[in-house]
């Protein structure tokens, strides 16, 4: 049987010295994740990953390039394995009006030391891991996707 991981997207914005993230209810728990979610058929990876950060903290998001790609099996269902590509860019407006997805509490902007002592209410790994990278220095250009949609 053919094995599929289910292909999301991430944000990561800064301003400020601090990172964009959303403060969400998962199974009754208050967690923080980037601006993230999956691909939805049809569309590329980059209008997935402006569609994710605008649905889930009212900014729109114009990425500028790729930190990373990341696999990462559930540890709550071994069935399912998350194939994330990670983008930093900048967020251009805020639509204040908006209501965001559901499940979410808010965006918030956090500081790396703020990240470090949230680090236990942090969705997965995936999100200091996504950040670090970033900090490290971790840049792909866009161009490196191709979409034949």
């Amino acid at each position: 049987m053919q094995w599929k991981p289910n292909a999301t997207v991430a944000a990561i914005a800064e301003k400020d010295g601090r990172f964009l993230l959303v403060e969400e209810n998962i199974n009754g728990e208050l967690v923080f994740n980037q601006p993230a979610g999956h691909l939805e058929h049809g569309e590329t990876l980059i209008e997935a990953v402006k569609r994710e950060a605008l649905e889930e903290t009212a900014w729109e998001f114009e990425p500028e390039y790729l930190v990373g790609v990341y696999l990462y099996p559930n540890p709550h269902n071994a069935e399912i394995t998350y194939l994330r590509f990670c983008f930093f860019g900048h967020c251009t407006n805020e639509n204040k009006r908006q209501k965001l997805d559901e499940g979410i509490v808010r965006a918030a902007w956090l500081s790396p030391d703020e990240i470090k002592k949230e680090q236990k209410r942090m969705r997965s790994p995936l999100v200091e891991q996504c950040i670090n990278d970033y900090l490290k220095g971790n840049r792909y250009p866009l161009d490196i996707l191709h979409h034949q949609i």
